[in-house]
């Protein structure tokens, strides 16, 4: 049975979310928050987010229901998260590989994806931090929000509802592993395009050409040719 949990404080809803999975047929629970202190993202990154303007969700379910790779299941996600944002806002919506969603070159969401053992059950931990009504990113140039691009004033409970909704009912309904590799390379921010990326602290263009089921990313670059990267080993800049 799903149920959505609210917190008006937290430091991590990712952290949060353990307290609520107390019974053996804890599945599809969410908390959220509008007022995040300490959000978490992906390899040891911080998500920082201004209060009353942004939500942070997490959502815990059932890895045994799942036979998908780990690496499918943060795919499909992500997926779902760009699905949703990409039909609210009726607007062009990408996947930056592996976990940010991309709207008019900007980042609305970061996600961050944990499996773990709780209460002698293996849960995936989906969090999700989205940028909605904030206006001003000092510290991230590269961030914005859905208000600041849209020009769109969403109300916060409405958005998380149906969110909550959207994953719940979709995640139900995972498909094959081939098609969920298909819909996120079709999705994937700045795939063959000429880009600029860092690596090993030299700039160089490339294209992206595809992200493949192990979770690496294959770039054609300009200087020393196709090669994959896991996540971290090179930088996007963009």
């Amino acid at each position: 049975m799903s149920q959505l949990f609210y917190l008006k404080e937290c430091s991590s809803t990712n952290d949060e979310i353990e307290k609520f999975l107390l019974y053996e047929n804890s599945d599809f629970i969410a908390v959220h928050t509008f007022n995040q202190t300490k959000g978490r993202g992906q390899y040891g990154n911080t998500w920082s987010s201004t209060a009353e303007k942004n939500l942070a969700y997490t959502l815990s379910v059932k890895a045994e229901n799942f036979t998908v790779s780990d690496f499918m299941f943060n795919y499909y996600t992500a997926i779902l998260i760009r699905d949703f944002l990409a039909n609210l806002t009726e607007n062009i919506v990408k996947i930056k590989w592996p976990n940010d969603i991309i709207l008019k070159n900007k980042k609305i969401v970061g996600i961050l994806i944990e499996k773990k053992k709780i209460n002698q059950q293996n849960y995936f931990i989906i969090g999700a931090g989205f940028n909605i009504l904030q206006k001003k990113f000092d510290e991230v140039s590269n961030a914005s929000s859905l208000l600041s691009l849209t020009g769109k004033h969403f109300n916060l409970d409405d958005f998380t509802l149906n969110l909550h909704e959207f994953l719940t009912e979709n995640l139900n309904k995972i498909p094959a592993e081939q098609e969920i590799m298909d819909r996120f390379n079709e999705n994937l921010f700045r795939k063959d395009e000429i880009s600029v990326f860092e690596l090993d602290k030299k700039r160089q263009n490339g294209i992206i050409r595809n992200a493949d089921e192990k979770g690496e990313l294959w770039i054609d670059l300009e200087n020393d040719g196709l090669k994959s990267f896991y996540h971290k080993e090179i930088k996007l800049l963009y």
